[in-house]
This record gives C-alpha cells, structure tokens and sequence, in this order.
C-alpha cells in the first residue's frame, strides 16, 4: 500500500527523539523509493499556528478542543496548508446547513423554486362566490411568511374570489412526520428555530408581540400577529420607573401560558426601549393557520362561511394556480446568512420529495397530475440523499463514517462531520457549478448576517471571508472560503468541540486572520492531543 508523506511524518512524530533524528534521516530516500510510495504532495501543517496556540490560552482551551483544516482553492485536488484533528467526528452544529443548502443548489438548481397549488373544489359563480371548498396544498415551501402568504390571498381576490361557502381545506400530505416536541432539543419550547418542519408552513409559525409605550397612561400596549379570537384586543402592562434604561428588557419580561389561553407577557416594560417586536415560536401550530388565514382574508375583504381545516385534496378538485416561491438561491441566501433551521429542515425534506417527483416539463408522454403528489417525503430519505449526494462529489472526503446529516439544519445532538469532510465539500463546491450562488448565500465577515458582530477581531479577512457560522451549547465553528492577501482562496473549516466552546470565538477569528494572511508556516507544536479532553 502507498505510504503517503503525512502518514510518515504522523509515524515519526510518535518515535522517541534519537529514534525521529535517525528516521529522518532516511526519510528522502524512503521518498525516492517510488514503487513503494504514492504521489508525493506537500504534507500539511500539523502544528497550530502561534497566535492559534495564544488564543486558546487566552480562553483557557486545550489544543484538542480544536479541529480544523485549511486548503488552498487553487485546484480541486490541492493538498491541505493546515490540518489539525481533521478526521474526528464532530457535531458541527449549523454548519450542517452547508450540506443542506449544496446539495440543493446543486440538484435543484439556483432558479428553481416552490410552486404550492391552489385548487378550486366547487363552483365558482360570476359574482365571486366559490360554492365548495377552496384547496392549498403544501410541497414544503419555506419560504411562505407573512407577506407572501398575504400576496397568495390577495391573488385570490384579483381572480374575482370574494366568498368561500365551504371551507378552507390544508393538504399537508407531502411530508410524512413524526410527532414534534419543540422542547426535546433545549427545552426552550417557545424558540422560534425550535419550529418544527411542515408541509404548509405558514409564516414559519411565528408568533409576533408587538409591545408599543404608552407614557401618558404609563403602560405599554401588546398587540399580537396573528390576532387570536381568545384574545381580541391588546394586552397591557405597566411601564417600568421612569429613567429606567432599556437593559435587557426581555429579562425583565417573563411569558406565561395557561391552557386555553393564548401566550401573555407579565412584567414591567422600560418606556426607553421604545417600540419592540419579540417572536417566539406559536404555542399551538395546529391552531397557527386556522387563525392567520381567515384574519388576512377578512383585511382583503375576503368573506370565509366555512372553517379552516386540514384535509387532503378531494377527489373533483382542479388546479386553480401556483403560488411560486422566490428563487431557491435567495432562499438559500436567507437560510445560511442568518442559519434559519425551520427554513433549513424544509430544504431537507424538499430534496427528498422532489426526488421521487416527476419531471414538471416531461419531454414525451402525457403530463403529469398536476394535483398528485409523490411518495411523501421523510427525514430519513433526506438524510440518506443527502450524505450520498456529498459522498459521491467530494472525491473521498466524506466516507460513511465521516458525515451523518440528521435533520439537515444541524439543530442536533447527533448530526456529526469532520473538518476534512467539510474542507473536501467546500472544495468541491467551488469548483461546482452552484459556486457563484453558494458563495453569495454566506456571510461575510464583519459585514453582514451571522458574522456581522462588530465585537469580532477578523483583521484583514473583513469582508474578505464568507463564512457560514455554527453554535450549539458546546460547539462553535466556521466554514467557508477565505481570500488571502495574494488573492489566493482557502477552503476554510474549523470547529471547536468543547463544553467551554462558546468561549472560543477568538480562537476561531485568529485562524480566520491567520488564512487571510495567506497561511504562513507555523512555528508551535502543541502537546500531543489527550482526546478524552474534547467533546
């Protein structure tokens, strides 16, 4: 078997050392002995570069808490410029979305979008009045907020719909789920990237409180979106005393749920933080849509006889229209720069439909139903297609052990990948066509999205590094590419897995620097790595 010069130089750094000076110097004629060893390449780094090593002391991390590897982009085989712990298994948090978001940019295409039917189940008269049942059947689109769910209703009314005397019925049959506890992960039930992932998810099933001061009446105004019928009208609380700054008003707010009622606020709120918007994740998402839709359709001037309620598409029923999503590359964008994970486990699961899907402009035979649906699509059918999707285009570095996707989001204990894995994909999407799409979709650095913190030190990689962002209670990573002063790209990925990990953000940054500096040569050896010590 060929013996490749990193795999000599892992030997002799284990050796005592008389016995390394020794093996060394045999070590250019072992490379000469060309039927015995493979091509030769550069050998990485394996040591962590000096500031690296000051950062970590400055955090109090160990050297193994780290795992990172750094590649220049000159070619779609170049060898690593620094490899540290690259091939362990870990949980790379929301870096995960980068799998996620390649693999569709890739097999979907940057201009493909959703397209969620709307189908008539009745007659519709000359006066606008629909005598049946009004049909929306969900394919996974994440990109239904508010606005665009507003726009698909007053589609409605410019096709001349003004009342439903039937009802308002949900396809939700895409998806096949099982049950969600959005407390299972963190127990922050109320969080809105807790959201579970839904065929027809509305707005994301967000939940908006709206909190205006009043100081005349010394109270702040809470109103809610959607409106709830359990709660017609606004909230109140008092204000807090007067000169009390802002702070972190959230704290000084505590959200209560009583069955039957919808969510409250209690507290005192300071009149210094003037008008706020705080999401949370709706406490009832089966209700969600039942109190969105008919509120939205009654501001267009929509009249609903009937109710809302989930339904598959009734045999009879025929399209009416699509309702199209923005391209997948701005939604794409949406999902890395601010590592949306509903959003995220929607394009999971989208991949997994559309594979069993036929094509929409087949070249011969007759067309396809445009109301039928094809197998429902299920986590796991989106992990499987995923993880062979990168298996198959990273040129070997993501073995089966190397990456296990879970729910595509990386809002996971279990979802693991290592830094060469993650390197090998970042490579092998820049040489990939969705290049271009996949890069714009990252943040910069110090710019915009998740990497915008002006507390950051990314010395020259400001606005010179696209990075997708990842924390979880005990990882913290990056990944992307990175332009180093010569111009020259890095594949970058770097994760630390520790149970101080949210401590380590100026470790990351100075490896970050250090890359953009066109990666020099390091000069530090850390201790020989303890891996009980990383998590």
């Amino acid at each position: 078997m060929p013996v490749s010069v990193l795999r000599l130089s892992r030997i002799l750094s284990g050796w005592r050392l008389g016995e390394r000076g020794r093996l060394r110097a045999l070590l250019p004629f072992l490379l000469l002995a060309g039927g015995a060893l493979g091509p030769v390449r550069a050998a990485p780094a394996e040591t962590l570069p000096g500031e690296v090593l000051q950062a970590l002391r400055a955090v109090g991390l160990p050297p193994d808490a780290l795992a990172v590897e750094v590649r220049p982009l000159a070619r779609a085989d170049a060898a690593a410029r620094l490899a540290w712990r690259e091939t362990e298994a870990l949980n790379p948090a929301s870096l995960m979305k980068l799998f996620t978001t390649g693999v569709a940019l890739e097999q979907l295409g940057p201009s493909w979008t959703w397209r969620t039917p709307v189908a008539l189940h009745g007659r519709l008269d000359a006066e606008g009045v629909l005598h049946g049942d009004l049909v929306i059947q969900g394919r996974g689109d994440p990109s239904l907020v508010l606005e665009r769910v507003w726009l698909l209703l007053r589609e409605l009314r410019e096709r001349g719909l003004r009342e439903i005397r039937g009802d308002l019925l949900l396809d939700r049959r895409a998806f096949a789920l099982p049950p969600h506890d959005p407390a299972a992960f963190d127990g922050e039930a109320l969080r809105p990237y807790n959201v579970g992932p839904d065929a027809l998810l509305l707005n994301q099933q967000v939940l908006r409180l709206r909190l205006v001061p009043e100081p005349e009446a010394g109270r702040v105004r809470i109103s809610r979106e959607p409106p709830d019928e359990a709660a017609p009208g606004a909230d109140f609380l008092p204000l807090a005393a007067p000169g009390t700054p802002c702070g972190d008003w959230r704290a000084a707010l505590t959200p209560r749920l009583q069955p039957g009622q919808p969510l409250r606020l209690a507290g005192r709120y300071p009149a210094a933080c003037g008008e706020r918007l705080w999401a949370f994740a709706d406490p009832e998402p089966a209700r969600y849509a039942a109190r969105l839709l008919p509120a939205l359709w009654a501001e267009l001037g929509g009249r609903l006889q009937g109710r809302v309620r989930e339904a598959p598409m009734p045999a009879g029923a025929r399209l009416w229209f699509h309702a199209e999503s923005p391209p997948l590359a701005h939604v794409v964008r949406d999902i890395n720069k601010f590592s949306n994970n509903p959003m995220a486990r929607q394009l999971a699961l989208t991949l997994a439909l559309e594979a069993g899907q036929p094509p929409r402009a087949p070249i011969e035979g007759p067309e396809p139903d445009p109301l039928a649906l094809p197998p429902p699509a299920t986590p796991e059918a989106a992990r499987l297609l995923i993880e062979a999707w990168v298996r198959e285009r990273s040129a070997g570095a993501c073995p089966a052990e190397a990456l296990r996707v879970d729910n595509g989001a990386g809002l996971s204990r279990e979802g693991r990948s290592t830094m060469h894995c993650l390197a090998g994909w970042v490579a092998a999407l820049w040489f990939g066509p969705a290049m271009p799409e996949l890069l714009a979709s990252l943040p910069v650095a110090g710019v915009d999205g998740t990497a915008r913190r002006r507390d950051r030190d990314w010395g020259p990689a400001r606005g010179r590094a696209w990075l997708k962002t990842g924390s979880l209670r005990d990882s913290l990573g990056l990944a992307g590419v990175v332009q180093g002063r010569s111009g020259q790209r890095y594949a970058f990925a770097a994760l630390l897995n520790h149970a101080d990990a949210g401590k380590g953000r100026p470790v990351l940054d100075a490896l970050v620097r250090w890359t953009a500096e066109d990666a020099p040569e390091t000069a530090a050896r850390p201790a020989a790595p303890s891996r009980e010590a990383a998590r």
